[in-house]
């Protein structure tokens, strides 16, 4: 396998949807097995195995934010968060549009997701729930097809939850009111669902500066997690020019997050991509964060 990408690289594009398997339904294809994560399914059940401790008491979190880079780089701070997540069967994941292709708020809403450990099932009732509670959601394969940020999170999901479904949403626009009110309706849904379903925000911190500007900056970002401020949060990462590149589904996050009435806020691990390839002047910051 190729060096993975240590922050927000556009894949080339793959097969795109297998329009037989799963019978009738359409699987999206993985765009970058092999590039971000092991191709292999042996492989890969083995590098996300030993980015995850067994022995870790479990929270039972209701969302978290999780980088996405080749998991070299941050998949240890990956593999902190998900080792203290009590499994889920029902999962929200929000991703930034790293390609710019497709609608500002684009749900897939029925069939799955291949990964090299198998298919990952779409969870149509919740997709369906929040396309009526938030019409601007529209179902579009375009902005999925050549996007990292949801896939490269399911291997650590397939080898932590067990049998889960789940419902990806891409995040392409930077409207604070948008975003607001996106996060609020999908309050309302998971409040009236009656059932546990974890959210989770995609997000690598800042990139390409030095390791002590990324950390910097990375700190900024972070406090207002840490405070549940999701206005704050898009305050900061405006002001200072943070290239928090999911900050928008974090926001949509966040905000859900206050109407559910979270109150605890964790930072399970920080890191740079600095601490893996010793390489401090051109970085990106990885943070993963637990909320209950």
């Amino acid at each position: 396998m190729a060096q993975p990408p240590l922050g927000c690289a556009i894949p080339m594009p793959s097969s795109e949807i297998d329009e037989n398997a799963g019978g009738a339904a359409r699987i999206r294809l993985p765009a970058v097995a092999g590039g971000f994560y092991p191709g292999d399914r042996e492989a890969l059940a083995r590098d996300v195995d030993a980015f995850i401790n067994p022995a870790t008491n479990r929270l039972r979190a209701s969302a978290c934010m999780v980088p996405h880079a080749g998991y070299m780089y941050s998949g240890h701070v990956a593999g902190a968060v998900y080792s203290r997540i009590e499994p889920a069967t029902r999962l929200l994941i929000l991703g930034p549009n790293h390609t710019g292709y497709g609608e500002p708020l684009a749900i897939n809403a029925t069939g799955g997701w291949r990964t090299p450990l198998g298919i990952a099932r779409i969870d149509e009732q919740l997709a369906g729930e929040l396309m009526r509670a938030f019409p601007l959601l529209r179902e579009d394969e375009l902005a999925h097809r050549r996007e990292h940020s949801i896939e490269v999170q399911l291997p650590f999901v397939q080898r932590v939850m067990g049998e889960f479904t789940f419902v990806p949403v891409c995040v392409g626009t930077g409207n604070l009111e948008l975003l607001v009110n996106f996060g609020e309706a999908i309050a309302q849904v998971l409040q009236n669902s009656g059932d546990r379903i974890l959210m989770i925000s995609s997000s690598d911190m800042n990139h390409y500066e030095t390791d002590d500007i990324t950390r910097i900056k990375d700190s900024q970002a972070i406090a207002p997690i840490l405070a549940l401020d999701p206005v704050g949060l898009y305050e900061i990462v405006i002001r200072e020019r943070i290239s928090m590149c999911g900050f928008a589904p974090t926001v949509a996050m966040l905000m859900a997050c206050k109407r559910l009435g979270a109150t605890r806020v964790e930072l399970a691990k920080y890191a740079t991509s600095g601490d893996i390839n010793g390489d401090r002047s051109h970085v990106v910051g990885y943070a993963g964060i637990l909320i209950t």
